[in-house]
């Protein structure tokens, strides 16, 4: 007998669900359906039903507004978060608590104690929440990080990982954004975050940060451009630049290793061909570069290939990829990043606990960042 499809409900109908969520719905048809949506805007809400109806394996799911009500009338197993980071905490323990699973754009919340609240609601053997992090996904990143995991690149050594984007008055215009209670920061927490977090699957675990962080251009609360300097447990030293700033628009994560440079260049999706290796001089080995550049599948990254992962946890019942521990170090990660930004000093992992400021906003309540309503 088949498996019962999944139940699964969207929450926000904006670009980021119709764009990344509903085709990757789509492609785990047989897997999975759409029964609901929920959005406070019904214009929009309207025009994505509609929109639905007309994608294959889709059709139209049952529209709210309301996320209780949907909750309690549809009974998800999956709950799918596309709206702005700050309602994702509220949203994201409704579901829980509720017994449905979580899959929630990046951020996830706007610190770590919201964090470590949202870990609270979880359960053994599910509901979970699991954090998007398509950028993990795909065949060149799984290859990669084979090959790093394995030593067939030799000891990475130096690392850069840059997400240097542009963003005019206009985008700071929408009233939500550049706000530490509505985005949670600047670049740092919206946009350079996927990259940070790849580089942190790709090295493991950071032990100390030392950074800088400014406002250039826009007038807003969080930065529009943070650097830092990191060391990774293994030894590598890792330099990472956030900015939206950059008319020359790219994102790249090169590693530097023993016996070869591997790089990623793209902007906001990659495929295999965005990856390229380059071995040490005096290395004449053609077989083994040829295993380096030869990944066994093609697939690029997308919504759809973790989605299928965070299928697989559900039926299993098991913790899916990009969740609990794995999660919270990349937003460890920015908050070790801000604090040491702020205060100008060295931050190491582990250090931001339950006492230190920057454990419940990423401004850290520093008189010069926060939001002039809390000091």
């Amino acid at each position: 007998m088949a498996a019962r499809r999944i139940r699964a409900a969207v929450v926000g109908t904006g670009a980021i669900v119709t764009h990344g969520h509903l085709p990757a719905l789509a492609a785990h048809a047989a897997d999975a359906e759409l029964v609901a949506a929920v959005d406070i805007d019904t214009a929009r809400l309207d025009a994505f039903r509609e929109h639905t109806a007309t994608v294959d394996g889709i059709g139209t799911p049952a529209g709210y507004t309301d996320l209780g009500a949907m909750l309690d009338t549809e009974r998800p197993d999956l709950v799918i978060l596309g709206t702005p980071p700050a309602l994702h905490r509220e949203q994201a323990l409704a579901a829980l608590r509720a017994g449905a699973w979580v899959w929630c754009e990046k951020p996830l919340c706007l610190s770590l104690a919201e964090f470590d609240e949202i870990s609270a609601a979880e359960r053994d053997g599910g509901p979970y929440l699991a954090v998007v992090a398509q950028h993990r996904y795909g065949s060149g990143t799984e290859h990669a990080r084979a090959l790093l995991d394995s030593g067939a690149l030799g000891t990475p050594l130096v690392a850069h990982c840059q997400t240097t984007w542009y963003r005019d008055d206009a985008y700071y215009g929408v009233p939500w954004r550049g706000r530490w209670s509505s985005e949670g920061g600047g670049p740092t927490m919206g946009h350079g975050i996927h990259q940070t977090d790849l580089l942190l699957h790709l090295l493991g675990d950071w032990t100390e940060i030392r950074a800088m962080a400014a406002r250039l251009v826009h007038d807003i609360e969080s930065e529009d451009v943070s650097t830092a300097l990191v060391r990774f447990a293994g030894g590598t030293m890792a330099t990472v630049v956030n900015s939206v700033l950059s008319p020359d628009q790219v994102s790249r994560i090169r590693i530097d290793c023993a016996d070869a440079t591997v790089e990623l260049t793209h902007l906001y999706g990659h495929s295999n061909a965005d990856w390229r290796y380059t071995p040490r001089p005096g290395l004449d080995d053609d077989a083994r570069v040829t295993r380096w550049r030869t990944p066994a599948a093609d697939r690029p990254s997308s919504h759809t290939a973790q989605l299928a992962g965070v299928l697989d946890a559900l039926r299993a019942g098991t913790r899916p990829p990009g969740s609990g521990t794995d999660a919270r170090r990349s937003l460890e990660f920015n908050a070790a990043l801000y604090k040491a930004a702020f205060t100008g000093l060295p931050v190491r992992a582990g250090e931001i606990t339950e006492n230190d400021p920057y454990y419940r906003a990423m401004h850290g309540n520093h008189p010069d960042w926060a939001p002039k309503e809390t000091q």
